[in-house]
């Protein structure tokens, strides 16, 4: 048995990437003589009953490719926090006593935590406590400061992609509206790109507030150029105009967001008289095989990972700035979620396409500027020979003034 010991767990919202990260964790950490132990279940397999099984080349062969993760993971239970520190639930003493024993008795020298904001929270305490961890970043919906991507947000966004591509058929054959509702949370990451990549008309986001004059104005011009459907794209955790966020409380536990896709669908018929349908994504986006960027992006934050702890870099963050992967402490990402820039490159784009927001009567192109006004206007011919005329007769001057010094 090997002297050195590796620990893995994915914790949090599973999503396509997980088994990547695991086999190149367990790749990377066989390459420098760690035997790499992965707990079950997230951060519960690390307290009684300790729950773990060792890595090997035959569970970790052919995984790559596979959505979910051979770990197992959950949101809940006895390691449940809420997004970010500021906010976090403060972990029992007794949990992360048990942990630290855990960690201590197998003889491991680090462990990857795997996880969103939450886990990350999780991770966070451990590294306070004295526990040895490093973090990699997880989540779909794209919110994690520090990194430019996280795992799971291409997969997801291809998937929103191809279901907006198998709706523009149906749309157009029957001359309807439809409403595609996408996970993200607080962030508009996954409506924003799916939105742009298929070719969707209205994309709403929790960034930028929007009406439903200014929706409706948007389908009604589209039908005035001859277009007789329209594709709306609408994030999750995106408000009413009212200012309300469709949510399912939960007691003890984020709330469940979800379900404004139908309402919009239903507020745009009442208002144009037209027939409107609903589909909602939801845990699709989050099911089956990785992205080959995901799969690349996941088998280096597992590398990675593993360099970290080597370094002994621990209460860090492997993140990804293209070309270059690097980290920060674990506090920083998740101090605050990253959310869609509503001046940002992306939207500015969509809005030159003719994307509409939500929010206002009329397309506005970013890239249309407005003339000068008269104070601004060129300068005339004359006036251009009067200032050369003048500047000449400055630099004589200086000349002159020169030669008696």
């Amino acid at each position: 048995m090997s002297s050195k010991r590796i620990g893995i767990l994915t914790s949090g919202g599973d999503c396509p990437g997980l088994n990547a990260v695991i086999r190149g964790t367990y790749k990377a950490a066989t390459q420098l003589g760690y035997e790499c132990l992965g707990f079950l279940k997230g951060y519960e397999g690390l307290y009684s009953p300790v729950n773990y099984i060792t890595l090997d080349r035959k569970n970790t062969t052919g995984i790559l490719n596979e959505g979910g993760t051979i770990l197992g993971s959950t949101n809940k239970g006895r390691f449940a926090a809420t997004v970010g520190v500021q906010d976090r639930v403060e972990l029992d003493p007794e949990l992360l006593e048990g942990v630290s024993q855990t960690v201590q008795q197998l003889g491991i020298e680090g462990l990857v935590c795997v996880g969103g904001d939450g886990s990350l929270a999780v991770a966070q305490q451990f590294h306070e406590y004295g526990i040895p961890v490093v973090g990699v970043p997880k989540t779909i919906d794209n919110d994690l400061s520090a990194t430019a991507f996280t795992f799971g947000f291409d997969s997801a966004v291809e998937c929103a992609t191809n279901a907006l591509d198998r709706l523009h058929t149906t749309a157009a054959s029957h001359e309807r509206i439809m409403v595609l509702e996408v996970m993200g949370r607080h962030a508009g990451w996954i409506a924003l790109h799916a939105g742009i990549a298929g070719g969707g008309d209205v994309i709403l986001l929790p960034e930028i507030p929007w009406t439903y004059d200014d929706v409706c104005h948007k389908i009604l011009d589209r039908e005035a150029k001859g277009k007789k459907f329209t594709l709306v794209v609408i994030a999750e955790g995106a408000p009413l105009p009212c200012g309300n966020l469709i949510a399912e409380e939960q007691a003890g536990a984020q709330a469940r967001l979800g379900g404004i896709g139908p309402l919009i669908a239903k507020e745009i018929e009442r208002r144009l008289h037209r027939e409107c349908r609903t589909v909602i994504l939801g845990h699709l986006q989050r099911g089956g095989a990785p992205t080959t960027f995901d799969r690349v992006l996941a088998t280096q934050y597992g590398a990675h990972a593993v360099r970290l702890i080597v370094e002994q870099k621990f209460g860090h963050m492997i993140t990804y700035s293209p070309p270059e992967m690097g980290s920060v402490p674990i506090m920083e990402a998740v101090n605050e979620i990253r959310t869609v820039d509503p001046h940002g490159a992306a939207v500015q784009a969509a809005r030159a396409l003719g994307i509409s927001f939500g929010d206002c009567p009329a397309d506005e192109n970013p890239f249309a500027f407005c003339h000068a006004d008269d104070s601004e206007a060129p300068a005339s011919a004359e006036d251009v020979a009067e200032d050369a005329e003048f500047t000449i007769s400055l630099c004589e001057a200086a000349t002159e003034e020169a030669l008696l010094d």
